[in-house]
């Protein structure tokens, strides 16, 4: 009988996870910003996508990341309650388990997608949230299982 912790692909030191992170223009986008002026250490491996309101990212688009390569999906936006667009966070936080379960339905670890709150004044917390998931998408490893090959 096999023994499945020999079986695991071993997480490979070099590795550096492609994360698209889609933040909220008023607020998360801006606390990615005051870290960047700060000068807050923190891992490069997010490309931000801006977008008008976190509940305007479609599970579509989170679908889309992977497929084209994406290790990990954050989506981060107001706290809740603080949304200039009322109650789009609201939304967003709903769409979050339904999202976890198509991840699931479609084989992709549920730890590969992740939504923060973040406020303008936020950088610090930006930064500690980059570095979080970052960590975390690399002990998973490299996502293959939508990654379209060409």
């Amino acid at each position: 009988m096999l023994n499945p912790a020999k079986t695991m692909t071993p997480v490979q030191d070099d590795f550096e996870p492609k994360i698209v992170a889609f933040l909220c223009k008023w607020c998360s986008s801006a606390g990615s910003d005051l870290a960047g002026v700060s000068r807050l250490q923190y891992p490069p491996n997010a490309v931000p996508i801006q977008v008008m309101c976190s509940g305007s990212v479609s599970p579509l688009y989170i679908m889309s990341a992977f497929k084209k390569g994406a290790d990990g999906v954050l989506v981060s936006g107001c706290h809740p309650g603080d949304c200039h667009y009322m109650k789009g966070n609201y939304f967003a936080r709903r769409r979050l388990f339904l999202v976890q379960k198509l991840l699931n339905f479609v084989g992709l670890e549920k730890d590969r997608f992740r939504m923060s709150w973040v406020s303008a004044a936020e950088g610090a917390k930006f930064a500690e949230v980059v570095g979080d998931f970052v960590r975390d998408i690399k002990a998973l490893g490299p996502q293959r299982r939508l990654k379209v090959r060409r």
